[in-house]
């Protein structure tokens, strides 16, 4: 039987293990079930939000935390390279792979390059700053937009051009090793044979222990998943 925890995990998996999202064909076989059903198991986990598929076919696009098209976050280890969404998805994909890894994307995604390293477990440079302009309550609304705008910087000066620039409202800022803390703990369950989402209660409480007090973060607790 295929549910979200399952086909989660398998595709998690195997992006990590091969550098892209496996077939109709491989999914199916892996569930021994037809293609339709597991065209029916991908729209599902895409009304739960654990993966977003192209919007004429049922193909991965995205599961957080990788991109499965290009992004200005290239993510690289001895194991391979991935992409990831953005600043906090491509520290996600540092906590999944749990291994020393660099990431090299553009300040702004125009200015000048940047690196990230991972190290023993430890972020480095200390001193770039991550921006996110889109409030969370609004995240799912275009994911991909809300992902893309979630960017490195070196100073706040540089946030604050960008977004007078772009006409995109100053959002929260946030020091890299402070994200990169947060990003273990949002991402550390993701390859959980047994994952679910976390709750909106669930969120708002992370959000709390990692300080994210910024109106950006808040949240409208219900039942529901984000």
């Amino acid at each position: 039987m295929i549910t979200n925890a399952s086909l989660h995990y398998f595709i998690l998996q195997y992006i990590i293990d091969k550098g892209h999202a496996p077939s109709l064909s491989i999914l199916a076989d892996r569930f021994g079930s037809a293609e339709f059903s597991v065209e029916k198991a991908l729209y599902a986990l895409q009304d739960y939000h654990g993966v977003v598929l192209h919007p004429n076919t049922p193909k991965v696009w995205v599961i957080h935390p990788f991109s499965l098209a290009p992004t200005n976050f290239l993510v690289k280890s001895s194991r391979g390279e991935w992409w990831g969404n953005c600043a906090w998805c491509s520290l996600g994909v540092a906590a999944l792979l749990d291994e020393d890894v660099s990431i090299r994307t553009s300040s702004g995604a125009h200015g000048e390059p940047l690196e990230i390293k991972i190290v023993n477990g430890e972020v480095q440079p200390q001193d770039l700053l991550i921006h996110f302009p889109i409030p969370m309550m609004k995240a799912w609304d275009n994911v991909i937009y809300t992902c893309t705008t979630m960017l490195a910087f070196r100073t706040e000066e540089e946030i604050d051009k960008w977004s007078a620039r772009h006409d995109i409202p100053k959002g929260d800022v946030r020091p890299l090793p402070q994200i990169w803390r947060f990003a273990k703990k949002w991402y550390g369950q993701h390859l959980n044979p047994n994952w679910v989402k976390w709750t909106l209660q669930e969120a708002k409480e992370i959000f709390e222990e990692f300080e994210l007090t910024h109106p950006v973060w808040q949240l409208e607790v219900s039942n529901d998943r984000f």
